[in-house]
């Protein structure tokens, strides 16, 4: 089981990754635990003064102007948790129930919420035990998830469902049966669990994570791609790069460097003046990738590391606060959608060029066969079907949302559908990597009848997986059978850490 001390450390998006795995200990450090505490004991000592605190001793929403009396202020905690279990849609998997789980911990062990301790240690027994809330998977704008989030704080009292031993179960049942018992909410605790960003945490965090390996996926393909095709080695040059160094087109320039290590390939005189630009503009689309992801994964991170509470309780006072507007990370998975149009674009012209015999020096569709011979060019309608999905999922998101709320929640940056239709947009890219990865073994596979071609260790690794899923093209035949066989080499998790270990 995996362990984590709140605290001791930044969390990363790695760690959602790795929580969504499966159970997790977690502990809080003695400072977050202290501070914890302090919070809890400012919340007491407003209700006991009978000073107005939004969730504490108010409404919500639009009822903000009702007060709850003290004495009824707990009572009331569990009606206002289910009320607010109005998410919709079919659940989450329970990988990312897990990791929202593993967020809301997170958040709320900064101390800003100022929850009790005995639903805190719960829900941490919750993760560690692996009795997981079952969270809808639609219901957030963008400004909280709470309707989603309150699913969490249903199961803390023994309501709802819960992931447990591989089956959906009654929460009740769950917690009995991993030894624990539903806690009774103090005053607030309800709005303190379910009023996060725990679904934009999780499901942006694991997004990055799978695109992080994909995108090294694409840069060890396109390097044999180049390779294939004969490109010229010119386009990676350090000094070109650096000439003018935007959006981390010189680290994509040196990415490519590696992946062709030890080949031939930076040794061969170019056949031709220049290429066209889906691969004379490796390391700029690349680069821009990279980029995007850069600064997605630093919205989510601070958002990990953050007390994104409302109302905040902070340096012994409550203050209103609007920390759960989600918009920079909204914009951040919109721009990093675009970015991902403008890769697939770019894969797709780069697996074209390879059947365009007139432009590879080639056999034309990479058929040696010739004459009527239509080798992979009948894959050119999915690999447009493909793109058309992906550009599709690159319309922002985050542009627009409904007043809600009596007027109260009057903007919104719709940040979990801007995730969501990023995510998926990658099914559709592993496919159009894995074909241009088909192609480009069988553009080796013919150049090597002209000339030696040497491919580095990265590139060989490629050609190698490939070549286990699916033979060379030597006359026609269901070519589509052969992606999905490739598709499914290349997403084998071994074979994606070999990827990243050669990458370096």
């Amino acid at each position: 089981m995996t362990r984590l001390v709140f605290g001791e450390r930044r969390l990363t998006v790695e760690d959602v990754a790795a929580a969504a795995r499966g159970p997790v200990d977690t502990e809080v450090s003695t400072a977050l635990c202290g501070r914890m505490h302090e919070a809890r004991a400012v919340l007491d000592a407003h209700l006991a003064a009978g000073t107005p605190v939004y969730g504490l001793n108010t409404g919500l929403g639009g009822n903000i102007g009702h007060r709850i009396e003290a004495d009824e202020a707990a009572v009331l905690q569990a009606e206002l948790v289910m009320a607010r279990v109005a998410g919709v849609g079919a659940a989450l998997p329970v990988e990312v129930c897990r990791a929202v789980l593993f967020c809301r911990l997170a958040g709320l062990a900064q101390g800003g919420a100022g929850v009790s301790a005995p639903v805190y240690d719960l829900m941490a027994r919750m993760l560690a035990r692996d009795v997981v809330p079952v969270i809808p998977s639609r219901g957030s704008s963008g400004a909280s998830d709470l309707v989603q989030t309150m699913s969490i704080a249903a199961v803390v009292i023994g309501e709802g469902e819960a992931y447990f031993e591989g089956r959906v179960v009654p929460a009740a049942e769950a917690l009995a049966g991993a030894g624990l018992e539903p806690q009774r909410l103090a005053p607030k605790d309800g709005l303190s669990v379910g009023s996060a960003s725990s679904v934009t945490a999780a499901t942006g965090a694991l997004a990055i994570a799978a695109l992080d390996d994909l995108a090294a996926m694409h840069v060890a393909v396109a390097a044999l791609a180049c390779q294939g095709l004969g490109a010229s080695p010119h386009i990676f040059d350090a000094d070109v790069a650096a000439a003018r160094p935007a959006a981390r087109q010189v680290e994509a320039a040196a990415l490519f460097r590696a992946a062709l290590d030890a080949s031939d390939y930076f040794t061969r005189t170019p056949e031709k003046v220049q290429d066209a630009i889906s691969f004379r503009a490796l390391p700029q689309v690349t680069g821009t990738l990279l980029g995007a992801l850069e600064a997605a994964r630093r919205e989510i991170e601070i958002e990990l590391n953050a007390a994104a509470d409302n109302p905040l309780v902070i340096d012994g006072a409550v203050r209103p606060s609007a920390n759960f507007l989600t918009a920079s990370i909204a914009l951040g998975f919109d721009t990093l959608a675009i970015a991902v149009a403008q890769l697939a674009t770019a894969s797709v012209q780069r697996s074209i060029k390879l059947m365009t015999g007139r432009l590879s020096g080639l056999a034309n569709y990479l058929s040696p066969v010739g004459g009527a011979s239509a080798g992979f060019v009948p894959m050119q309608k999915s690999l447009a079907a493909l793109h058309a999905e992906i550009r599709l999922k690159a319309t922002p998101a985050s542009l627009d949302a409904m007043v809600v709320s009596e007027m109260v929640e009057d903007i919104g940056t719709n940040a979990t559908l801007a995730i969501s239709k990023l995510a998926e947009q990658l099914e559709p890219l592993r496919w159009l990597v894995a074909i241009e990865a088909l192609l480009a073994a069988q553009a080796v596979d013919l150049r090597r009848g002209i000339e030696p071609v040497r491919l580095s260790g990265l590139t060989a690794h490629i050609y190698d997986s490939v070549r286990s899923a699916a033979p060379v093209l030597d006359r026609d035949r269901a070519t589509g059978p052969d992606a999905a066989a490739v598709h499914r080499a290349l997403q084998d998790a071994a074979t994606i850490a070999k990827v990243r270990s050669l990458l370096g």
